[in-house]
This record gives C-alpha cells, sequence and structure tokens, in this order.
C-alpha cells in the first residue's frame, strides 16, 4: 500500500568545483618552459637578427654605390616607415581565423623578400621597393605574433613575456651590428644577405614546429574596411586614446635626442650609445622582472618623467661621464612601456588584440622617426644640445599634460576587470543582474 507521505528528494548531485588557472610564471625560465612562447621568443629573436644583418648589409652596399649619407641612412632604416602602412591598411589579418598560419606565410614573405637582396646586380630601385615591402609584411607580422603572444601567456605574465622580448630585441640588434662588421668584412654584403636569409628561414621553421594553430577566435574578413573600423574604434576610446600617446609620443621625442649624439659629440657617440642601450636592457630587466603589476603602474608616470628629465642637463654641456650616466638613467625610462602595454592590454576586446598590438607598435617605431626628424632639423637653427634639450622638455610636458587621462584608463582598466570578475560570479550563481560587460581578457594558453 503505497504511503501518503511523499518521499525525500533525492540529493542534487554535487558541482564540481571549477580548477584553479595554473600559476602565471614568476620567472624568464618559467616562462620559456612554455613551448608555444619559446617558438615565438626564438622566432622573433632570429627575426631581429636577420633584420638588423641585412639593414647594415644594404647600408654598406647603398654607400659603395652612392656615396650619400641620406640614401645611407634611409636604407638602414627607412623599413620603420613602412610599418605605418600596415597600421593603415592590413592590420585587421593579424587577428584572422587562423593566425600561426598567417605569421607563417608573413615570415614566407620576409624570406623571400630578404633573399631577394642577395642578388647581385639588383638596381638600387628594387631593393629599396623590397626594403619597404619588407617593413610592410614585418609590421604585420608583429602585428600577429603579438597576438598570438596575448593567448600563450597568461594575461599576469604578458608584462615578463614582453619583458624578455624587449630585451632581447635589443641585445641582439647590439650584437647584430658588431656581427655584421665582422662579416661583411669576410663575406661582402651579398653573403650577409644570404646569412640573413637563412636565419629568417630557420625563424620560420621554429615557429611552424612549436605554434599551434588557435581556433578559439571570431570569424572575420580581414581587409581595409576591417582595419579601418578597428582602428576608428580605438581611437575613438579615451583611455586607449590616452595610452597610445604616451607609449608613441614621448619615447619618440626622446629618440629624436639620440639621434643627436653623433653631432653632439663625434669622439663619444659609442659611449653615449653603449650607455642608452645599458639603461634601456637594466629598465626593461628590472620593471618586468622585479616588479609587481601594481607596482609597475605605480611607477609607470615616474619613469615616463625619468625618460625625459635628466636630457635636460644637455644645455648645460655635461663631461662625457656625465653625459654618459645621464644617458643610461633616462634609457631605463623605456621601460615604461611595459605597464602602458600592459594596461592598453586590458582595455582591448579578444577579438582585435593582435592589431591593437600591431598598431601600438607601428606606431611607436613611427614616431621614432618622427623624432629623429624633428631632432635633426631643430639642431639644424638651435645646434645638438639646445635642440636635445627641447626635444626632452616637449617629451616632459606631454607626459604631464596626459597624465590624469592615462590615469582615468588605468581606472577604467580596473573597472573592467572588476565587472568581468563580478559577471563571472553571477553566471556561477544563477544570477543575470544588469552588470555592464566588461571585455573579456583570455588568460592564453
Amino acid at each position: 500500500m503505497p504511503s501518503d507521505t511523499p518521499e525525500p528528494a533525492a540529493p542534487a548531485p554535487a558541482t564540481a568545483p571549477t580548477p584553479p588557472p595554473p600559476p602565471a610564471p614568476t620567472g624568464y625560465r618559467a616562462l620559456l618552459r612554455n613551448r608555444e612562447f619559446a617558438g615565438l621568443y626564438a622566432g622573433l629573436t632570429l627575426t631581429v637578427a636577420a633584420s638588423t644583418l641585412s639593414g647594415f648589409a644594404l647600408g654598406t652596399l647603398v654607400d659603395r654605390q652612392t656615396g650619400s649619407p641620406f640614401l645611407t641612412a634611409v636604407s638602414m632604416y627607412g623599413a620603420t616607415f613602412a610599418t605605418v602602412l600596415g597600421a593603415l591598411t592590413l592590420m585587421s589579418v593579424a587577428d584572422g581565423k587562423h593566425p600561426r598560419r598567417t605569421l607563417l606565410a608573413l615570415q614566407g614573405l620576409s624570406l623571400a623578400g630578404v633573399a631577394a637582396q642577395a642578388v647581385p646586380g639588383l638596381p638600387l630601385a628594387a631593393r629599396f621597393g623590397l626594403l619597404l615591402l619588407l617593413g610592410f609584411f614585418q609590421s604585420l607580422g608583429t602585428g600577429t605574433r603579438m597576438g598570438l603572444l596575448a593567448e600563450t601567456v597568461p594575461t599576469s605574465a604578458y608584462a615578463l613575456a614582453r619583458s624578455l622580448m624587449n630585451i632581447t630585441a635589443g641585445a641582439v640588434s647590439v650584437l647584430g651590428f658588431a656581427l655584421g662588421a665582422v662579416l661583411l668584412g669576410r663575406l661582402g654584403p651579398y653573403r650577409v644577405f644570404a646569412v640573413a636569409a637563412v636565419l629568417t628561414g630557420l625563424a620560420l621553421a621554429v615557429v611552424a614546429v612549436t605554434v599551434r594553430e588557435r581556433s578559439i577566435r571570431p570569424t572575420r574578413r580581414p581587409g581595409l574596411r576591417q582595419t579601418w573600423t578597428t582602428n576608428a574604434e580605438l581611437f575613438a576610446h579615451p583611455g586607449r586614446r590616452a595610452l597610445l600617446l604616451n607609449l608613441w609620443v614621448p619615447n619618440g621625442l626622446v629618440v629624436g635626442c639620440e639621434a643627436l649624439f653623433i653631432p653632439y659629440a663625434p669622439q663619444h657617440a659609442g659611449t653615449l650609445l653603449a650607455a642608452g642601450s645599458a639603461g634601456m636592457l637594466l629598465g626593461d630587466l628590472a620593471v618586468g622582472r622585479l616588479l609587481t603589476e601594481e607596482r609597475r603602474r605605480r611607477y609607470a608616470f615616474p619613469l615616463r618623467l625619468l625618460l625625459a628629465v635628466p636630457f635636460l642637463g644637455f644645455a648645460f654641456d655635461p663631461p662625457v661621464p656625465l653625459a654618459a650616466a645621464a644617458v643610461f638613467a633616462a634609457s631605463a625610462g623605456f621601460a615604461a612601456t611595459l605597464p602602458l602595454q600592459e594596461e592598453l592590454l586590458a582595455l582591448t576586446p579578444d577579438a582585435v588584440r593582435g592589431q591593437v598590438q600591431g598598431v601600438e607598435s607601428a606606431g611607436r617605431m613611427t614616431w621614432q622617426g618622427i623624432g629623429a626628424a624633428l631632432a635633426g632639423a631643430a639642431a639644424q637653427y638651435l645646434g645638438p644640445a639646445t635642440a636635445m634639450t627641447v626635444l626632452a622638455a616637449a617629451s616632459a610636458v606631454v607626459t604631464l599634460a596626459s597624465r590624469r587621462a592615462v590615469a582615468r584608463a588605468a581606472t577604467a582598466d580596473t573597472t573592467a576587470a572588476a565587472n568581468t570578475a563580478g559577471t563571472a560570479d553571477a553566471s556561477d550563481t544563477g544570477d543575470t543582474g544588469d552588470a555592464p560587460a566588461a571585455p573579456q581578457v583570455s588568460a592564453g594558453g
């Protein structure tokens, strides 16, 4: 006979707790144990080495054939101006559905361009055309590589990863110029081009065997319209606009100061350049490796001021040891790019990370060229020391004037992170409140 008393309901099965995310790497060695990051890192290192050697070889070849300092300088650094073309036209390919395939294709095009430079008897017009194409491809490759980087490492390790890449790229550039001088004496420019082509091919092979394809991206059709649309949205956001301004203009103006070392002190320009390289490497190492994310953001403003203020002392024509110390201290301020890049990433939706980082890199390089041009023009009328002082003062003014805007961007970043966490908590508890959706930042691979 059935009972009128209802049977107790069976207990609901316990929901398995979500496993915590793996801890972020806390050092460079731990970061390099990530196979995909190690592949991106090695690919970048080989690409920078190849670019340095090919630039040195092309500059030497142009100098021998023309004897023109202007054409020689353009041949060595003109590719940086082509990067802005990539940012304005096809940078949206960095966020396509198959970023690994895109990076490999761009590396293949770069390999073909560098190999073509090794052909003897190629007209100079063709060599300059190849130079612009290589700069264009490299700008798209940078955006694609940085987009993959943001998906490969946890967000909390992004600054550490960029720090290691910056340090290595700077060191490889210095060693590349030194090695290039030796190789040119022994092999000649055409064979140096061949060595650069081999390094570019190795970079392609390393990426091919270490980096996996990403299928989590939304389907987007890269092209001119998509690039312009994303760029318009990027600059319409006041926080991202302020961060880009501070990543581009103060740095570019100080690079203009460095471009005047040779006319300022011809006999000691090497000492000043070496001091600048050492300060930049030490700054990236200390900020990326030793400081927490909170401290990096706290010190971002002092570092941006440090970038400019020591150069004001050149107005007093200091002796070389003091000038070198000032350059060393100022160059450590370049490490302010790390916390600014971190904040920019946090304010960027996942779907356009590659393009935004590519635009940031292209704009920074372009402003370095603009800074050098402004410095050269000012030095014609004011002299090198006064021109450096003026550009350094302008850099400090931009940093001071935009301080509040950057602080608001940091606040928006914190709010976005809190909203993201709140949305995640609400979904866990079944709450579907009206909290605003914040751009999600993936923890990467």
